[in-house]
């Protein structure tokens, strides 16, 4: 396999030193259970092929892209019942993105986009605490909402349902276990209206809302309409890289009436 540039984990010395890199990519998941037919490595596996693809498509953009490793611990605070469910709280993802951050900075890299893929994990505020404190600018993306899912998808569960299976069925098949032995990803509301109609949140506790761990049915995925979401994602989130990594972050703002 021919090493590519823009991917860190394949990149020597040798080419890392003699590119001018524009922005780093940190894709971000989790390591959990994904119903009956997912792995548990879901979330880092989908983070980290679609933020190499949208890398890819940058830098034949002339962007000078680097996609650094996956960390692939998240907030799972509410699967800690649920075997070998890894969580890293939030303040130790705080601690780990403060650390990667002045790594990046004092090495000239300017600009990090994470890119995340577990929807436990919420870097805004993190982010809010950390700009003031780092020149690098810092930026994220959930790649779940980038681009139109339910054009694709009839199903708008949230976990290992028909969209994340879709993605595994293109990105991964051959981790992706027959449908048949999938549970249907059923999900029980709250009681309390306030939260069933999301204006007050709080964190669900996993095994009291789903018996199978999936929020969401994958019974109508295909690896066509994961090909189709992937396209997307990766088109929409290259087009940010290309225009973050030729703007000047001390300019970011246009007249609303431009």
């Amino acid at each position: 396999m021919t090493a590519r540039p823009y991917v860190l984990a394949e990149s020597t010395w040798k080419t890392v030193d003699a590119t001018p890199y524009d922005v780093a990519v940190l894709p971000w998941g989790a390591t959990e259970a994904h119903n009956y037919h997912l792995p548990y490595a879901t979330d880092n596996i989908q983070s980290e092929a679609l933020a190499i693809e949208a890398a890819r498509l940058a830098w034949d953009g002339g962007a000078k892209i680097v996609v650094l490793p996956c960390v692939p611990f998240g907030v799972n605070t509410g699967q800690l019942d649920i075997k070998l469910c890894l969580n890293m709280n939030p303040a130790t993802q705080a601690a780990l993105l403060a650390d990667l951050v002045h790594a990046i900075e004092v090495q000239g890299i300017k600009k990090l986009v994470i890119f995340n893929g577990h929807g436990g994990n919420d870097f805004r505020q993190m982010i809010r605490e950390l700009q003031p404190r780092t020149s690098v600018f810092l930026a994220s993306v959930n790649w779940y909402k980038v681009g139109d899912p339910k054009s694709i998808f009839t199903d708008h569960g949230d976990h290992a349902g028909e969209l994340e299976t879709s993605m595994m069925m293109h990105l991964v098949p051959d981790l992706v276990r027959p449908l048949a032995e999938a549970g249907d990803g059923s999900e029980k509301r709250w009681r309390i209206s306030a939260l069933r109609e999301g204006w007050a949140w709080a964190p669900r506790r996993w095994t009291q809302v789903s018996s199978d761990t999936g929020t969401g049915n994958p019974a109508l995925a295909s690896a066509e309409k994961g090909a189709q979401y992937a396209q997307q994602v990766t088109v929409q989130t290259a087009r940010f890289l290309v225009e973050l990594a030729q703007a000047d972050v001390n300019d970011l703002y246009i007249d609303a009436k431009s």
